[in-house]
């Protein structure tokens, strides 16, 4: 076949299927991995490409890369040829994408995350996280290496045969006896796999969506809510592939709090001026959506992780009390409570449902400074949470160090941790504290 030189890229078919009479085209190791890349890149974006577009992008990246191997001598590369099919089809056809807005399948969402984890692990450190993958998926105990005689009455399903069958050899050498197939086995001789009781966790992700999130980062690649969008993505593929046992909820929060699938985190978006005050930043209405969650959940160790660029400017009114308490001292103070049409909006826009009762929420921005009441109301929240055994941490991800007194003040009455960090290490922090958090709920119960 002649080398393509239009404007599309072209990909070669795999000779191992093409030689079993099969003439389904197929992308190079190295070719999947840049276009993975290039979707994560851009499905974290504060607005998602459509499917076409999408198209676009990819044969600008495949192109890219083309041009690159082709002037590499090193790398020696094998010409593109092949199908003149769209790169998007070829992806929907091996289930990585599907013809929608939110267009990552599950095994797309999986796949990138599980590459995002394992760059992020690397850079963490180079094979020092001793973690213990397992493929068993739900409640029960956890297998260890080390086995122990097994008793009367005893489940036998996690005996240890090589051990067992040993043992018997071991045995009849002992007693001089002579060693004869097939072996015959004595009760003693028996050992089983150490067990240890699976330790769940609870675990409320909090992610800041108002205005200010989307901020571009220092370096210029990407902004504050990408980078915690990409993090929360590789944390949670770590918790299913290592941790299935516990739970990761995502909670979003602007001026009020919604609940977020795990598989739509990298859709998440910042509100703005133009969602009527969504784009406020409410503590308390996080607090009181995870609250909800942990308490419905159910386990025993729960725990509440803020993610935020910035100090509360939003809080709820529960009654006439609280709303003439605040217009005493303030009496031009600004309350609201969304309407129909922005709720409608949300859902069609976002696909979220806001947690909202009968509640209003009082409005009021100072810069680096925290309204009284707004104070009051975040840290009485907060407290409840605590009386519920939920422990909580807070992640400023900003650059300005004066944005973390509020945190660290809060964080002291809670006896919890506050964290400033470049958004740009958000990822590194984030899988290693939940790693070390791990470790010490386990090392609590009977070690790690």
């Amino acid at each position: 076949m002649p080398h393509s030189t239009s404007s599309s890229f072209v990909y070669s078919l795999n000779e191992e299927k093409s030689s079993k009479g099969s003439s389904e085209p197929e992308v190079s190791n190295e070719q999947l991995s840049k276009i993975l890349k290039t979707m994560a890149k851009h499905v974290l974006k504060e607005k998602t490409p459509s499917v076409q577009d999408l198209e676009k992008i990819l044969q600008g990246a495949m192109q890219e890369q083309s041009a690159q191997s082709k002037t590499s001598e090193e790398k020696n590369e094998p010409d593109i040829h092949g199908s003149n099919e769209p790169i998007t089809k070829y992806l929907q056809k091996k289930g990585y994408l599907k013809d929608d807005k939110r267009w990552l399948t599950k095994k797309g969402f999986f796949e990138i995350g599980q590459r995002m984890l394992e760059d992020i692990i690397k850079a963490i450190n180079e094979g020092g996280l001793g973690l213990h993958e397992t493929k068993n998926v739900g409640s029960g105990s956890i297998l260890l290496d080390t086995s122990i005689k097994l008793e009367r009455g005893d489940d036998i399903k996690n005996l240890d045969i090589p051990t067992t069958i040993l043992n018997s050899i071991q045995r009849a050498k002992s007693k001089n006896l002579e060693i004869e197939f097939p072996i015959k086995l004595e009760f003693e001789d028996f050992e089983k796999f150490e067990t240890r009781e699976e330790v769940k966790v609870g675990v409320v992700y909090c992610i800041d969506l108002s205005s200010t999130m989307k901020y571009s980062l220092s370096s210029g690649e990407g902004s504050r809510i990408e980078a915690a969008k990409k993090a929360l993505w590789a944390l949670y593929v770590l918790n299913k592939k290592f941790f299935p046992g516990d739970s990761i909820y995502v909670v979003g929060f602007g001026s009020l709090a919604s609940e977020v699938k795990p598989h739509d985190i990298p859709y998440l978006k910042t509100y703005d001026a133009n969602d009527n005050f969504l784009h406020y930043t409410n503590y308390q209405a996080a607090f009181r959506l995870a609250l909800k969650i942990l308490k419905k959940d159910g386990l025993h160790n729960k725990r509440i992780v803020m993610i935020t660029d910035g100090q509360p400017s939003a809080c709820f009114v529960d009654d006439e009390s609280q709303k003439n308490a605040i217009l005493s001292d303030k009496p031009y103070s600004h309350f609201y409570k969304p309407d129909g049409a922005t709720l409608a909006k949300i859902r069609t826009e976002r696909e979220a449902k806001l947690d909202i009762g009968n509640e209003m929420v009082y409005l009021c921005y100072r810069y680096r400074q925290v309204d009284p009441a707004i104070e009051v109301r975040t840290l009485q929240e907060a407290k409840k949470c605590k009386r519920e055994g939920i422990e909580i941490d807070t992640i400023m991800v900003s650059e300005e160090a004066e944005l973390l007194s509020y945190v660290e003040n809060l964080e002291k009455h809670l006896k919890g941790r506050a964290y400033y960090i470049n958004p740009e290490k958000i990822d590194k922090i984030l899988i290693n504290d939940f790693i070390l958090n791990k470790k010490k709920v386990l090392s609590s119960k009977r070690g790690w």
